[in-house]
C-alpha cells in the first residue's frame, strides 16, 4: 500500500474515522497525503499526491459551479466565475485542511519538514484537494460532492450574506486615502511552481509598513487575499 506500515495504517484509520468516510481502500488516504518531498527523498518508491490533488481540485470546481448555479439563479456569470473563484482559493482550502487536521498527517521530506511545511497554505491546500481526489475514487462522484460541499458550506453561507463578494483591494485602497499623502503598494514575495500552475505570494505594504500577506494560484488571488488580512487587522 504505497509504503504504508502497520501504524500508519492506524493513523489513517482515526483520520478517515474524524472525516467521517469509510475508505474501501485506506491506501488512496494515504497516498493523498504524501508530499512530493517526501517521495522523492524515498527516491520513486512511493508515489505522492500531484496526480489526486488534479482530481480533487476538478471535484471542487464542479461541485462549487454546480452549487452556486442551482443556489444563485441571479448571479451573472461573471460573479459565478469571481464567487467560485473566492470559495475555493487557497486560503480558504487550507483553512478546511486545518480544521480537519490534515496537517498532522503529512508526509514530509527532511527539508519540507524542518520549513515548517507541515502549516504551509500550499501544502494544505494540496492536501485537501488530494483527499478528496481519494474519496472520489474510492466511493464515486455523488459521495465527493457531498463531501466538498459540506467542507465549503461556511464559505457558501458567506456569500449568502454578501460577504464573500466584497473587493478587498478596492476597500483598503478607499480606507489608505482617507489619510492624505499615505501609499500604498503590492509587493511580490514569491513565486513558485511550473509555468501552468504557478503559486503566489504578495505582500500589501502602506506607508512603507507591510501590513498584510496573502497567497493564492494567481497575482490578483494573492493581492486580494493580502489585502483582506490588513482590512482585518485594520479592525482590531
Amino acid at each position: 500500500m504505497n509504503g504504508c506500515s502497520a501504524a500508519r495504517k492506524g493513523e489513517l484509520l482515526a483520520l478517515a474515522q474524524r472525516l467521517g468516510v469509510t475508505f474501501h481502500d485506506i491506501g488512496l488516504l494515504h497516498t493523498a497525503l504524501i508530499h512530493t518531498s517526501y517521495a522523492n527523498e524515498a527516491q520513486g518508491r512511493v508515489a505522492h499526491n500531484e496526480r489526486l490533488e488534479f482530481l480533487g481540485d476538478a471535484v471542487l470546481e464542479l461541485a462549487s459551479s454546480t452549487y452556486l448555479y442551482t443556489h444563485f439563479p441571479t448571479l451573472p456569470e461573471g460573479e459565478l466565475t469571481k464567487t467560485r473563484a473566492s470559495i475555493v482559493c487557497s486560503a480558504a482550502l487550507a483553512k478546511i485542511a486545518a480544521r480537519l487536521g490534515l496537517g498532522e498527517y503529512l508526509l514530509l521530506g527532511h527539508g519540507e519538514e524542518m520549513s515548517g511545511g507541515r502549516a504551509r497554505t500550499t501544502n494544505l491546500e494540496d492536501a485537501f484537494e488530494a483527499v478528496l481526489g481519494a474519496i472520489y475514487l474510492d466511493q464515486g462522484w455523488e459521495t465527493a460532492r457531498d463531501y466538498a460541499l459540506r467542507q465549503l458550506a461556511p464559505e457558501f453561507d458567506q456569500v449568502r450574506h454578501g460577504e464573500n463578494l466584497q473587493d478587498y483591494k478596492t476597500l483598503l485602497q478607499e480606507l489608505v486615502q482617507k489619510t492624505p499623502g499615505s501609499t500604498i503598494a503590492y509587493e511580490l514575495l514569491e513565486a513558485t511552481g511550473p509555468d501552468h500552475a504557478k503559486h503566489y505570494r504578495y505582500a500589501v505594504v502602506i506607508d512603507g509598513k507591510t501590513c498584510g500577506e496573502g497567497e493564492g494560484s494567481s497575482k490578483k488571488e494573492a493581492e486580494q487575499q493580502a489585502a483582506r488580512m490588513a482590512l482585518a487587522r485594520q479592525k482590531k
